[in-house]
């Protein structure tokens, strides 16, 4: 059977930069023009990433990032304010595998100005629709230390549900780091818009 889903990263929509709209924000695909606003809001956050994000700074960190979100297991997608574009936040989803898996792990980060108003919750929506829609998936997983309080919360608020707790799970910032495993399916997401 040919894989003829539609990839956000590598095709941009003709009409309508947007993959989905909710009522805050949009979501659509990284593009090599976003490098300038992307690693100048990842710079800003610094503080607020560290230690369990480490996003591009930098043109080259963010043209390596760029080309790596083309390998087609990976899909990425960018939160942005409809009422001026403003890049919110971010979401990866890595090591997709189709066939009777049809699963991918995701990654996500907010940036500082967006941080806290809900735009993350509702970005996070719209990708899972459109993960579960276009994209054929059945499952996300996500993978958090149990530190990062906030990103626990999004995943909780967004309907994922906690399934295990892996030690040394990740190479983050010098060190393997435990993560609590969450993910969510197709069948967990309430129907209708947002």
């Amino acid at each position: 059977m040919a894989d003829d889903r539609r990839s956000p990263t590598r095709t941009a929509p003709e009409t309508d930069p947007y993959l989905a709209r909710g009522q805050r924000v949009g979501i659509r695909p990284f593009r090599r023009a976003d490098a300038a606003e992307f690693t100048a809001r990842a710079r800003e956050s610094t503080e607020l990433h560290r230690p369990w994000l480490f996003p591009p700074v930098d043109d080259a960190a963010y043209e390596a990032y760029f080309d790596r979100l083309q390998d087609p297991s990976r899909e990425g997608f960018l939160i942005c304010e409809l009422a001026d574009d403003r890049i919110a936040g971010y979401l990866t989803i890595n090591n997709i595998v189709h066939g009777g898996f049809r699963c991918g792990a995701a990654g996500y980060g907010a940036f500082a100005h967006a941080a806290g108003r809900g735009l993350m919750s509702e970005g996070l929506q719209l990708i899972l629709r459109y993960a579960f829609g276009p994209l054929g998936l059945h499952r996300i997983e996500v993978n958090v230390q149990p530190e990062n309080t906030a990103s626990l919360a999004l995943a909780r608020r967004n309907g994922f549900r906690k399934e295990g707790y892996s030690p040394d799970f990740l190479f983050v910032d010098g060190a393997w780091r435990d993560h609590e495993r969450w993910a969510i399916t197709s069948e967990m997401l309430p129907p209708g818009d947002l």
